[in-house]
């Protein structure tokens, strides 16, 4: 049995009882309050981490607000699957939201380098959500094959069913979301390309006229 109940009879005069859990769900309350009195800490140093590796508030915040986007996944597996949510699966969701904002962080960098190369902040978004697709995907699906024989443990279930149903629903959401969320938070409105090109060709025809004009005043 995965969890077992111990009852007593009080020293009272109306005879009433109480009852203690014990077995897997003592060892499950211990374990969360272990995790509890680190988890502040925990919180903090990420935040540290990530805020040294972007440099960037907005970045900060938008790396955080995509950690949560996993749970839309967790959720109905662990219904489906009838699986407990544990000790097991708050490590999961902690790993989870990892994976997560580790796949932000590739998007955020990919988004400032296509702007260092002169693209517009509009194209620059585009662009490195077409890039780095391929490779989170196929990441996210590398990580739900691993995680696939461990459904059939006892112990780490529930965090294998996190995992997957997580990484699976939260990776899609993230090539969604953050876009979005990105756009709207630099207020990044469409451009056509077809007036990037016509503006740079037009500067091209004005530098050809100048050195035109230039070459009779030479000669």
């Amino acid at each position: 049995m995965n969890r077992r109940y111990f009852c007593a009879e009080r020293s009272r005069p109306w005879g009433s009882y109480f009852c203690e859990s014990g077995a897997n769900t003592e060892e499950s309350a211990k374990g969360n309050d272990a995790l509890a009195a680190v988890f502040p800490m925990m919180i903090v140093c990420m935040l540290v981490v990530i805020i040294f590796q972007v440099r960037s508030l907005p970045a900060l915040a938008m790396t955080v607000l995509t950690a949560p986007l996993g749970v839309v996944g967790v959720v109905p597996i662990l219904l489906i699957f009838r699986q407990p949510f544990g000790f097991d699966a708050i490590l999961g969701l902690i790993a989870l939201a990892g994976i997560l904002m580790r796949n932000t962080l590739i998007l955020v960098g990919q988004i400032k380098t296509n702007r260092d190369e002169g693209l517009d902040t509009f194209h620059a978004v585009v662009e490195a959500t077409v890039q780095r697709s391929r490779p989170v995907v196929l990441t996210a699906l590398a990580a739900v094959l691993a995680f696939t024989p461990l459904t059939s443990s006892a112990f780490w279930g529930s965090l294998a069913y996190t995992l997957i149903g997580g990484t699976a629903v939260g990776t899609v959401l993230t090539l969604v979301f953050l876009p979005a969320l990105y756009s709207i938070w630099f207020r990044v409105k469409p451009t056509e390309s077809r007036e990037r090109d016509n503006a740079g060709s037009g500067v091209g025809e004005a530098a050809d006229e100048s050195d035109f004009e230039a070459k009779p005043q030479q000669a």
